[in-house]
């Protein structure tokens, strides 16, 4: 079975960097879109951004301009580099891989374990 691995997650400061990695135990990014969700503490899980097989990008609101996805399909893995971070970036990250109606959607595809993202002072 297919396996998502994320990692790159961690406690940072209002202001800081961290880039989120997602790498597949196997060669299917070529031909699936790949996405990022997230779910802050005490509400619901909410669509961060996804990249098509094609290469065409998606981003929520609260983070255009300051997230950016991108993918490597020879290493199976997709990134999500988050700048300018805030408080209320505070999440649980899950990667997404599957279609792009599955990813666009939320609904089904392959599902990675979620890393912790901290913003604080």
């Amino acid at each position: 079975q297919v396996q998502l691995v994320e990692s790159g997650g961690g406690l940072v400061q209002p202001g800081g960097s961290l880039r989120l990695s997602c790498a597949a135990s196997e060669s299917i990014f070529s031909i699936y879109a790949m996405g990022w969700y997230r779910q802050p503490p005490g509400k619901q899980r909410e669509l961060v951004a996804y990249i098509s097989s094609a290469g065409n990008t998606n981003y929520a609101d609260s983070v255009k301009g300051r997230f950016t996805i991108s993918r490597d399909n020879a290493k199976n893995t997709v990134y999500l580099q988050m700048n300018s971070l805030k408080p209320e970036d505070t999440a649980v990250y899950y990667c997404n891989v599957g279609t792009v109606v599955t990813v666009a959607t939320g609904k089904g595809g392959y599902w990675g374990q979620g890393t912790q993202v901290t913003v604080s002072s």
